[in-house]
């Protein structure tokens, strides 16, 4: 099939969440044998350039992704040269151009949602359309929803309640497994001593992202009389310098900086344990539902990493405690440090990084997302020319 791609507001190459997930999905799609087009913003380098997929730079106007609504005729544009089949667009309150697009040239509607399409009660979007009365916003996510003839998502529950199920494909995110394994090679921006247990965090340092809570507990372990467990935290954010402060005189904790995607394998391979320390309290619309797919919880277990992460339903589901890592309790101030200390035992890192391995393979790969969203494409399409 010919599958139009729209994701605007999407930087690629990029060392984020989103570009790896756009770039997997082209790329993963393309190898079923799909002739896929992606509209993205260029990277620093700009677009990539050969390949399985034809990259198109078409950022949002100004850089704004508020504006991507302006973007309509040239996604139609765009659909129209490659006579696509498919449009896939990447959902944001603003947007709706791909199924503008696919609406207005026959093509199947795919709506790729990644973060709540329902209020979040209090959220400013709430005040916002609560304000102006007719709810714009509210009623232009409802229309999105409704011409999408696929919706795709890792929660249902963030879809409004009048979505019928069969419309939805829900699955996870996931790590590109024959890059990211136990053996992965190259180089590692940082040291480790012989003895030493790394616990490795690799995120965006955003407050829910929780990097300072790691820093607390090498804290709390040193207090203990506890040196052999370090931690190297690899990324940029706003909670960077919070995070570097927090471990002034903190001995066995190292800040990487961003690095490129491509340069993660090797670093997790050269790990211990990875730590996906979750604050939920720091952001309302998780707190309500905790609706991620953490690429960061998937690559470490392509990476045969035993997982340190709060207990929150959601990533039970990935990670079952006591079988691919430990879970401990969000409130407890001194659960990751006890997590981390428990998991100082070789012998269960071994058996929960090899479980962890195995559970990665079979169900969180992008190869087997790829699959999935590819049976879903069909299946939809075939209702849909049934329908016209």
């Amino acid at each position: 099939m010919r599958i139009l791609y729209s994701a605007i507001d999407q930087a690629v190459p990029a060392a984020h969440g989103g570009s790896v997930h756009v770039t997997a999905v082209a790329e993963g799609l393309a190898s079923l044998g799909h002739e896929v087009a992606a509209l993205v913003s260029p990277g620093t380098a700009g677009v990539p350039s050969g390949g399985p997929v034809t990259w198109i730079a078409l950022p949002p106007p100004f850089g704004n992704r508020r504006l991507r609504l302006m973007r309509s005729r040239a996604v139609l544009h765009h659909a129209k040269a490659l006579h696509a089949e498919v449009v896939i667009e990447r959902y944001y309150n603003f947007g709706g151009e791909g199924i503008l697009a696919a609406r207005r040239c026959g093509a199947l509607a795919v709506l790729e949602v990644n973060a709540p399409v329902v209020d979040v009660p209090g959220s400013r979007k709430q005040w916002v359309d609560n304000m102006m009365l007719v709810q714009p916003l509210r009623r232009w996510r409802d229309w999105q929803c409704a011409n999408a003839d696929l919706i795709v998502t890792p929660s249902i529950r963030i879809l409004p309640p009048h979505v019928p199920p069969q419309r939805v494909l829900q699955t996870e995110w996931g790590a590109d497994t024959d890059r990211f394994h136990p053996e992965a090679s190259g180089a590692i921006p940082f040291a480790r001593k012989d003895g030493d247990v790394l616990a490795v965090f690799v995120g965006a340092f955003r407050a829910w992202h929780g990097a300072t809570h790691l820093v607390e507990a090498i804290r709390q372990l040193r207090e203990r009389g506890q040196s052999t467990i370090t931690a190297v935290l690899i990324g940029e954010g706003p909670e960077l310098s919070r995070a570097r402060r927090a471990a002034d005189g903190l001995a066995g904790i190292t800040f990487t900086g961003p690095l490129p995607h491509t340069a993660v394998p090797a670093c997790l391979a050269a790990a211990d344990i990875g730590v996906a320390p979750f604050d939920l309290q720091a952001h309302p619309a998780l707190a309500h539902e905790f609706h991620w797919s953490p690429l960061k919880i998937f690559e470490y277990m392509a990476s045969g990493l035993p997982v340190a992460a709060p207990r929150i339903e959601r990533l039970a589901h990935v990670v079952r405690d006591g079988q691919e890592g430990l879970l401990y309790d969000p409130a407890d101030p001194r659960g990751l440090a006890s997590t981390l200390e428990r998991l100082s035992d070789g012998a269960l890192r071994a058996r929960l990084g090899a479980a962890a391995r195995t559970r990665a393979l079979e169900l969180f790969s992008w190869k087997s997302h790829c699959q999935a969203l590819d049976l879903a494409i069909r299946t939809a399409r075939n209702a849909h020319s049934h329908r016209h």
